[in-house]
């Protein structure tokens, strides 16, 4: 029952006319970005660090131009698509007078919009790496922010952190946003409120600012010796979302 509910929610987000749109647009933001990586060779770790991109840091650092794009363009589409979308279309309406259970239906959306969300960083990840190593300057051992000098391991290792790290907080981004789009009367609304809550973020406290700069942020978490990010902060605000979740999910009327 669960497969056949997942394979349904995969099929149709990607007969969805704006799923095929927004991830165009990402596949020509990563050409894009690509091509003027290629003729600069510099990017940065954060507004106050620049650094020469060569064939080992090159996958972070494509993630960091791009990272922007995907909080604030592709998870709130997708997720106001999937989760308003569907209500106020009626199809959502047609799958749940059908005998499933309102919580596996959810997190069967949510699990499909995570998926989404890893294959990005799949793409990206592999052509920031395969392509920095064919095109970027070589060299046997690169230095990220706080001065870890990584040989060609390290660089690997920490890339994959480094988006490990991302892709958490881009599964709370689309925790809030599937609250948020629950709540809201249309999808529009629903982006509208996603990108506001995001922005608003950092208002509400500095410890929030990975909202907003996500990659900046996570560059400066991987700098400290040691640090609790993920389970003093990041873990919690994601459970407690998804709590959140079942329960306006649970209460909400869907059929009627």
């Amino acid at each position: 029952m669960m497969t056949g509910l997942f394979i349904s929610e995969l099929e149709r987000t990607f007969k969805r006319k704006k799923t095929a749109a927004v991830l165009a647009v990402y596949a020509g933001l990563l050409a894009f970005i690509w091509f003027f990586f290629q003729r600069g060779g510099i990017s940065f770790f954060d507004a106050d660090h620049d650094v020469k991109i060569d064939s080992l840091n090159s996958a972070p650092l494509l993630l960091r131009d791009l990272s922007f794009a995907i909080t604030f363009i592709v998870i709130p589409m997708f997720v106001a698509d999937s989760f308003n979308g569907e209500y106020t279309s009626g199809a959502l309406r047609m799958v749940l007078i059908r005998p499933h259970h309102r919580v596996k239906l959810f997190f069967v959306k949510w699990a499909v919009q995570c998926l989404l969300v890893f294959i990005i960083l799949c793409v990206t990840w592999v052509v920031g790496t395969c392509l920095g190593r064919m095109v970027m300057p070589h060299v046997n051992e690169t230095t990220f922010l706080g001065g870890h000098t990584l040989g060609t391991l390290g660089a690997l290792l920490y890339s994959l952190k480094f988006y490990g790290i991302c892709f958490c907080i881009f599964i709370a981004v689309i925790s809030i946003g599937s609250i948020l789009s629950v709540l809201m009367p249309n999808s529009i609304l629903s982006y509208v409120a996603t990108i506001g809550a995001l922005i608003g973020s950092v208002y509400v406290s500095d410890k929030l600012s990975f909202f907003f700069s996500v990659t900046d942020s996570v560059f400066h978490e991987l700098s400290r010796p040691k640090s609790e990010f993920l389970v003093n902060l990041l873990f919690p605000i994601l459970l407690i979302s998804l709590i959140i979740n079942l329960f306006v999910w649970k209460k909400k009327e869907w059929v009627g």
